[in-house]
């Protein structure tokens, strides 16, 4: 027989001495107290077998019906306990209000053996709580915590019987269904504590504790790792940890492997006899993203351009931003489907993306038109030339005015410094067309090449 079985059977024949001694005194007596804290050790009897049978079970094996083996037996154990609590707790309460409140009455007779039985039952209880505390740290039993717990309100109870016994031979008779009515709600209390502690377990709440413990550890793995998901459940005393891990997504399979058992290593450490299952992803790279999801977008029906496309990263959560630009004749509902449509296609095609956010251009139409004399353009010539040699220090390379549908058109080629970045001519390309929209509003559209 195992360390913590031992321990359960010895609270079982404590549980039942106890239950007979208070039963037969209390009766003898008439002390309500002594008969409700008689019940309270009855709950304790059979919350000690439950924990008897709980550990037997408890402690088989996993099999391919329990992958995560037997464990949590104790804490149904546990809660099939808090239901018995519940009910003699209501039972004792309903008595002793009766009492206290005159529906009926009590002949409470405190005998002198009766105050012997109630010392004999309070130096039990402090060694059945002593024994059964040690036991449950020790092995970390949900089952053994819980009869610890309930033997120490054992004990509670025990005094204050002890105290209502003392009171009745100083001539208080109340005093008895006092002390009953407080170990009512001290039952009530536990068990109201244990459904909470055990149902949360049931229920894979993850443990607050555990969860910082193991977050922590495993923020201190090195070389360091990106923790992308940390989920933590418990039974049996033990921890069942689900690990997901990035790595750089040029890492080797064997760089993978290594990183994933210091993650194990790591959370074993900090949470002994826990159970870790790490899974290792690649890191995805803004490049990677933004192709996948450009490709995702264009092939959705409709689309006739994509562009503006920006990958951003928002705590830990990756968005995505891009321009669609789509046919002018569509309806704004039409447009809107299709954008969600393409939102949809980039967050199946690309997983990690966490929001997409669209906006809808409509497509320009080919326009016909004929280029405008010289001698038809001179005053909108000079403002632009005049506004080129401002910005760029040097004439524009090729200029040309075109009349079309829509109004004149401007065609301009910029002559940059070949040093020159990308993003400083793009922006000296923007102030040309900003300052000749504005100085020439008459001027409908502005096409400008920037060259070396």
């Amino acid at each position: 027989m195992g360390s913590q079985r031992r321990i359960a059977l010895v609270s079982v024949v404590a549980a039942a001495a106890l239950v007979a001694l208070k039963l037969v005194t209390g009766l003898a007596t008439g002390s309500l107290g002594l008969v409700s804290d008689a019940l309270h050790s009855g709950t304790d009897l059979i919350a000690a077998l439950l924990t008897l049978l709980a550990l037997g079970v408890a402690g088989r094996p996993a099999d391919p019906d329990h992958p995560y083996g037997h464990g949590r037996a104790e804490h149904l154990s546990a809660l099939a306990e808090a239901a018995f609590l519940i009910v003699a707790s209501l039972f004792i309460g309903g008595k002793a209000l009766s009492h206290l409140l005159g529906r009926s009455t009590s002949d409470v007779h405190a005998a002198w053996y009766a105050i012997l039985v109630v010392l004999v039952v309070i130096a039990v209880d402090a060694s059945r709580t002593v024994v059964s505390w040690r036991g449950g740290r020790r092995y970390r039993s949900a089952a053994l915590q819980a009869n610890a717990l309930h033997f120490g309100s054992d004990l509670v109870g025990s005094v204050a019987v002890l105290v209502g016994l003392s009171l009745v031979r100083a001539g208080h008779p109340n005093a008895d269904s006092a002390a009953a009515l407080f170990v009512a709600v001290l039952v009530l209390v536990a068990a109201a504590r244990l459904v909470f502690q055990n149902a949360s377990v049931l229920m894979d709440r993850d443990p607050a504790g555990p969860h910082e413990t193991a977050r922590l550890a495993i923020e201190g793995v090195e070389p360091a790792v990106h923790l992308r998901r940390l989920r933590l459940r418990e039974g049996g005393g033990r921890h069942f940890a689900d690990v997901v891990i990035g790595v750089p997504p040029g890492a080797a399979v064997g760089q993978g492997h290594s990183a994933a058992d210091a993650v194990e290593a790591a959370v074993h450490r900090a949470l002994p006899d826990s159970d870790v299952v790490v899974h290792v992803e690649p890191e995805v790279g803004d490049a990677a993203v933004r192709e996948r999801a450009h490709a995702a977008a264009v092939g959705v029906p409709r689309v006739s351009e994509v562009h503006n496309l920006s990958v951003v990263t928002v705590e830990d959560a990756i968005e995505v931003s891009l321009h669609l630009k789509l046919p002018g004749e569509l309806s704004l509902d039409e447009a809107h489907s299709v954008a969600t449509e393409v939102e949809r296609a980039i967050m199946a095609a690309v997983p990690e993306v966490e929001r997409v956010l669209t906006h809808v251009e409509p497509l320009s139409q080919p326009l016909s038109g004929h280029r405008v004399p010289p001698r038809d353009a001179d005053d909108d010539e000079q403002a632009v030339l005049r506004i080129v040699l401002y910005v760029t220090g040097r004439a524009p390379r090729d200029l040309r005015f075109v009349r079309s549908d829509q109004g004149l058109v401007v065609f301009l080629t910029l002559a940059l410094d070949p040093t020159t970045t990308l993003a400083e001519a793009h922006a000296r390309a923007s102030e040309v067309e900003e300052q000749v929209r504005r100085e020439r509003p008459q001027i409908v559209d502005v096409v400008v090449h920037t060259e070396p």
